[in-house]
């Protein structure tokens, strides 16, 4: 078995090798670059057909830090960079709002996902929601769109976090504390939580990922979903597309181990869906307010179809509010001040055991913290769309099609010239207005969706955003209210990784503390 691994991994790299040296060999010197636009030229070495391939494999591991860096010496105010691939190709990467509007809304069509993304994520997504373009996406999105405004799913929603809440994810949190040295990762915690979630809200089916005790158990299905989407995100940071394809073609290495978690989730999900299925047939008269069954009992029975979308929806739902409240929950443990403004918010709103929408609605200071921790800390760091023909952006960049374009929430949020000198500074209050009424109020005030794109912006703004909120809020103000996470480790600086979605590397490793609250003040039960 070694020996054949060996030899096709052999035979692997010497296609590659041959594949570069021939493409040198035709190189046309003649071949000129795009016309120059207002978009930077960096300083970064180049090479004929490498392009600055050396320096992107020395930044990979940092890539969104390495662009903001980019950004900041050479781009502060356009904040427009083109870089040089490998092979003649050039991609843009734009934090400029006026950029993001036109791909997102103006020129939308001009910027569909295209044939690479869909390649990419093709074994695993389908043809699901978000992996594709054109008029099958156009179906989706009208079909989904009146789904996600129902208030009978809101209710759902509603219902489903507040009993994993009570039943799991508390009682855990109870245990913790009482045991007081227990360390555990909080990331892995949220990631489970929301992944029950997600798989009831979607499929109306509990895996039950997230335990109130030690050790957790695993889940088949959870643990091949997060082999699944980890190695799928690798493609994307693989420089040569062509070694991906290749180990896929030949069934080696990574892209065998990813055959093997698609092909378990993909088995799963099928199995789910053909029970739901037969469930609604039996039982025609079933009150039933999962995404599944409504899918269903519109009237949509191609299976493919149907698995695809519910695996595109956990894919969604599971990581996007798990690392939303990761990075919310450690910057709140750096922010006494803001931390205190929470609980006095909680207190005054969410007195009673249920936190459904009536009441997290009004959490504004809840809301602002968390749209300010996700403009630091965006679940998605970036995403690319690919021209379908020549263009210009308005700042002047000129855009040769085929060409990748991709716009920058983490850059964004980090631009002098878009949220002022205090950027770097976790406030809230950037998003308040204060009102002095019978009582202290504050008023929410947003961003335009270009200058805050986290949530997508355009015909393709993110459809669960609502339910995103109503989720996180309600976990921050059950786990606040009566907990405290404290890092494990002092002056603990995580460091920012991203897959299809953003991750805290390596975790984040808590201890809990119970909360005496006294007229809206935490205090550490210890100290008492």
């Amino acid at each position: 078995m070694f020996q054949i691994e060996f030899l096709a991994t052999f035979l692997l790299f010497s296609l590659s090798f041959f594949f570069i040296i021939k493409t040198c060999l035709s190189y046309n010197t003649n071949n000129k670059k795009p016309t120059s636009s207002p978009s930077v030229k960096l300083p970064i070495r180049s090479y004929p057909v490498l392009g600055s391939i050396l320096t992107l494999i020395a930044n990979r591991d940092r890539i969104n830090q390495w662009f903001v860096e980019l950004f900041h010496q050479h781009a502060p105010i356009n904040g427009t960079i083109t870089l040089d691939l490998s092979l003649g190709r050039r991609q843009v990467i734009t934090t400029n709002p006026a950029n993001v509007e036109h791909i997102l809304k103006t020129h939308f069509y001009l910027y569909p996902k295209g044939d690479f993304f869909r390649d990419t994520l093709w074994n695993f997504l389908g043809d699901g929601i978000f992996n594709v373009d054109g008029e099958n996406w156009k179906f989706q999105r009208q079909l989904f769109s009146h789904e996600f405004n129902t208030k009978s799913l809101r209710k759902f929603v509603e219902t489903v976090v507040n009993d994993e809440l009570s039943g799991r994810l508390l009682p855990l949190l109870s245990a913790a504390a009482a045991a007081k040295n227990t360390v555990f990762d909080l990331q892995d915690i949220l990631q489970r939580f929301t992944f029950d979630n997600i798989c009831k809200i979607s499929f109306g089916f509990d895996p039950k990922f997230l335990s109130p005790s030690f050790p957790q158990p695993k889940s088949e299905f959870a643990e091949a979903f997060e082999e699944a989407t980890r190695l799928s995100s690798e493609r994307f940071t693989s420089i040569f597309p062509l070694m991906w394809k290749l180990k896929r073609a030949l069934n080696i290495g990574s892209e065998r181990k990813l055959r093997v978690a698609i092909s378990q989730v993909r088995e799963f999900a099928t199995n789910i869906v053909k029970e739901k299925r037969r469930e609604l047939e039996e039982k025609s008269s079933l009150k039933t307010e999962d995404l599944l069954s409504r899918i269903l009992n519109s009237g949509h029975v191609d299976e493919g179809f149907v698995t695809d979308t519910v695996i595109s929806f956990i894919l969604a739902g599971r990581d996007t509010t798990s690392a939303a409240l990761t990075w919310f929950f450690w910057l709140v443990s750096c922010n006494s001040k803001v931390e205190e403004e929470i609980l006095k918010e909680i207190m005054e709103y969410n007195k009673s055991e249920s936190l459904g929408y009536d009441k997290v609605k009004d959490s504004v200071y809840t809301h602002a913290s968390l749209f300010e921790s996700m403009r630091l800390y965006p679940p998605i760091p970036s995403d690319t769309k690919f021209a379908v023909k020549d263009d210009v952006l308005p700042d002047g960049t000129v855009v040769k099609k085929g060409m990748g374009v991709t716009y920058h929430p983490y850059g964004m949020g980090r631009m002098e010239v878009l949220w002022g000198k205090n950027w770097s500074e976790f406030r809230p209050e950037r998003w308040l207005e204060e009102r002095e009424d019978r009582i202290r109020k504050w008023m929410f005030v947003g961003r335009d969706p270009y200058t805050y794109p986290v949530f997508q912006a355009g015909p393709r703004v993110c459809l669960g955003k609502e339910m995103a909120f109503l989720q996180m809020k309600s976990i921050v103000a059950g786990m606040m209210r009566e907990y405290q996470m404290v890092p494990a480790e002092k002056g603990f600086e995580p460091v920012f990784a991203s897959y299809l979605t953003s991750k805290m590397k390596g975790g984040f490793h808590v201890t809990i503390k119970k909360r005496s609250v006294c007229s809206g003040q935490s205090v550490n039960s210890d100290s008492l």
